[in-house]
């Protein structure tokens, strides 16, 4: 008996301590991994779908003269300015622009939820981003597929679907997040929505910059900027509250507001 068991051996703990902080290397790499994967991911929705996108409004105004849904003889430098329906006998300019809404949006098919069409008309104004694109001859960014070119799909951070879509709209003024022509993009995840805002304002902050929350108002000049009011443990379709979703659920989403330079 006493051969036997004398060649049986067992861990020593210093081999079991050496095994447990390998296995703790291994799953933190794999934490790492994911948040360089997800980091990644963001850099291609700007590079490749945000960025691209406000390069074709761009060269659509280089090319044309006027910004989307504008008339060629007559512009109003707004978005959907054919579309614009100025009170009888005063000009377009200035403060008469705060009494009449936006136009309303051009985008390539139904708009996000809680964003006005445009209402097309049968003379100077088309129906979507499509038809105005084509018929300057501008391809649009690849998107998510052929006829889907507004849209971008991607996982967000609990590993679910989430698709984003773009539109145009000019903002009237006194409207919540800034006047001017702007890019609407819905189905931002709350971090998605702070990466970019990282990447394009050099600050996440909701209320200042290029890069805004959809209908938070802008701040006093100079103050101090305010945070992205949702957050990933919030209920998808729910907006701001509190965080009572699943780790399996969908992430909340916003609607960003991109202000363009013409």
């Amino acid at each position: 008996m006493k051969d036997r068991t004398a060649g049986e051996k067992g861990f020593t703990l210093i081999e079991m301590a050496i095994v447990l902080v390998v296995i703790g290397l291994i799953l933190g790499a794999v934490s790492i991994g994911k948040d360089l994967q997800r980091n990644a991911e963001y850099d291609t929705v700007k590079q490749k779908f945000i960025d691209q996108w406000a390069t074709a409004y761009n060269i659509y105004y280089q090319r044309v003269g006027v910004v989307l849904g504008d008339s060629e003889v007559a512009p109003r430098l707004m978005v959907a300015g054919s579309a614009y329906a100025a009170p009888v006998g005063t000009p377009i300019s200035g403060g008469n622009m705060a009494v009449v809404p936006s136009p309303g949006a051009i985008c390539q098919g139904l708009a996000p939820v809680g964003i006005t069409l445009a209402t097309p008309s049968a003379t100077l104004f088309a129906a979507t981003m499509h038809t105005y694109f084509d018929q300057t001859g501008i391809r649009m960014p690849p998107g998510r597929a052929e006829g889907s070119e507004d849209r971008f799909a991607y996982l967000d951070s609990n590993g679910n679907p989430q698709e984003i879509q773009v539109c145009f709209r000019w903002n009237a003024p006194a409207t919540p997040e800034g006047a001017g022509n702007v890019m609407l993009i819905a189905g931002l995840t709350p971090d998605l929505a702070r990466a970019l805002d990282q990447m394009i304002d050099g600050k996440p902050d909701a209320q200042e910059g290029m890069f805004r929350q959809l209908g938070v108002v802008n701040g006093v000049a100079g103050g101090p900027g305010i945070s992205w009011n949702t957050n990933n443990t919030q209920v998808f379709g729910a907006g701001a509250g509190s965080g009572t979703n699943l780790d399996e659920d969908q992430v909340v989403t916003v609607t960003a507001v991109y202000k363009m330079n013409q």
